[in-house]
Formats: structure tokens, C-alpha cells, sequence
């Protein structure tokens, strides 16, 4: 027997108006809305971002282009292969996620026909099992396969400032800017909203189960000081009167 398990929010109910959605979710009880109204399921020792989706969710806009961007990975095979980019309001300090896929059993040289539309100038940030080498690349380390094909990767693996790469710190991070409302994600990225509801711990573990587009994202915003700005847009910008100037863009 073939089994699969689909999940819905209230918002998939088309034949409600959103103003009969908000009268049946305004009817549970606060704790129980997200299971209810979203599918979300108490999970492990509970969820590792226990953020309402409205908190961080915003709809897509035109990116200005003097914001710096940067692309994140996270390697796989048979669990999928993620990608997020992610544009940085500096002024404000708020992270947005922008685009994000997801595929399982794709090569480096498939990925990248589909990455490279983003921007070929796009910096790359990637796991630190990016430099063990695959059979399938000739004894290549991925992190260079991917460079190969066109991307343009970063020359380390992510990490903090000080070198560290503690999974521990990079959540604590995300975790910190969603709840002081300075991470934001684009509503119509489905696949990353769908790994944020049951993104969980277990006996205090995180949960290593539908987590690619989390761990990209993490990578990303550990390495956000590497983010920049196209630099075709760059030149045809023009600093405004009054913009404030916080990484010397202008200078």
C-alpha cells in the first residue's frame, strides 16, 4: 500500500472567505491555532522556532538593489539539496528570504543550471561537508564541483567570525532575529514555510528530518557579512540625499 501524507492550512479551504477564516481560527484557543488552523503538530520536545507564521511571513516585493544578497547550500543526494537566497536590508538590519528550492538526486552541474538565473555574481555560502570529496565528482570536492559549473562559492565553509560552526549558535541567531522582527520570509516560499512547522527537537536534539532549506538558510545568515550587491545594479545606482551609508557601499 502506497501512503502519503498531505498537509493543509485553513487557507486552503477556498470555500470560506478570509473573513470566515479569521472568525474560525479567532475561535480556538490561542494555544491550539497553529495545530488547528495550520496542521502544525506538537512535535518531539517541541518546535525550534515557536514563531507564528505572521511574525515573519511578508509578501514578495521588488528587492532595491542596493541591498546586499547572498546565496546559501546545503548538500544532498537522496535527502534533497537546498538553496535559499537572502537579500539584507543593512539600514534596518532585517535578513529577508527571497527564493528558495529543493531537490532530491540532482547533480552539481544540474543545480547549477538552475541557480545560476539568480545571478552568476551571487556569493555562495556552503556546509563544511562541502569539501569532502564524492565518487560521483572524480574525487572533487562539492564545494568545487559546484564552482565549476558557474557558481560563484565561497572560498571557506560557513562559519562564525571566530571560526566556529556551532549548530547551537546559528539557530539561536535565527531564532533571536525572527522574534525581534528582523527575519522575514517571501509568503509564496511553500517548501520553506513547510520545514519551518515541523522543524523540531527530540530528548533536546534537533531533528535532522526535512530540514534542508533550514540548514541553508542557517548557513546563510552565518555568513551574511559576505553578502553584496550585484554589481551591474551597483553602478547604476545613486546614492539618494539623506541614505544613510552603514557598510560604505558609497564610499
Amino acid at each position: 500500500m502506497t501512503r502519503h501524507v498531505t498537509f493543509m492550512t485553513i487557507d486552503d479551504a477556498g470555500h470560506y472567505t478570509p473573513a470566515q477564516r479569521a472568525a474560525i481560527v479567532a475561535a480556538y484557543p490561542v494555544h491550539e491555532r497553529e495545530a488547528r488552523a495550520k496542521g502544525i503538530p506538537v512535535l518531539g520536545s517541541g518546535r525550534i522556532f515557536p514563531i507564528a507564521e505572521e511574525h515573519i511571513s511578508c509578501e514578495p516585493f521588488r528587492l532595491p538593489r542596493y541591498w546586499p544578497r547572498l546565496g546559501a547550500l546545503d548538500f544532498g543526494w537522496d535527502h534533497p539539496s537546498a538553496a535559499v537566497e537572502l537579500a539584507w536590508d543593512t539600514e534596518a538590519d532585517v535578513v529577508y528570504v527571497a527564493k528558495a528550492c529543493r531537490a532530491s538526486q540532482q547533480t552539481p552541474a544540474m543545480q547549477a543550471l538552475t541557480l545560476k538565473p539568480w545571478g552568476e555574481w551571487l556569493p555562495w555560502a556552503w556546509p563544511r561537508d562541502g569539501r569532502r570529496e564524492t565518487l560521483e565528482g572524480a574525487g572533487v570536492a562539492l564545494a568545487r564541483q559546484y564552482g565549476a559549473h558557474g557558481l560563484n562559492m565561497l572560498t571557506r565553509h560557513a562559519q562564525f567570525p571566530d571560526g566556529s560552526v556551532s549548530v547551537e549558535a546559528g539557530l539561536m541567531e535565527m531564532l533571536d532575529r525572527m522574534q525581534s522582527g528582523r527575519f522575514k520570509v517571501f509568503s509564496t516560499l511553500l517548501p520553506w514555510f513547510e520545514e519551518f512547522r515541523l522543524y523540531h527537537r527530540r530528548d533536546g536534539q534537533v531533528v535532522k528530518l526535512r530540514d534542508d532549506l533550514m540548514a541553508a538558510t542557517r548557513y546563510g545568515v552565518m555568513m551574511l557579512r559576505e553578502a553584496m550587491v550585484d554589481p551591474a545594479e551597483f553602478k547604476s545606482a545613486r546614492r539618494q540625499v539623506g541614505q544613510s551609508d552603514p557598510l560604505g557601499a558609497f564610499r
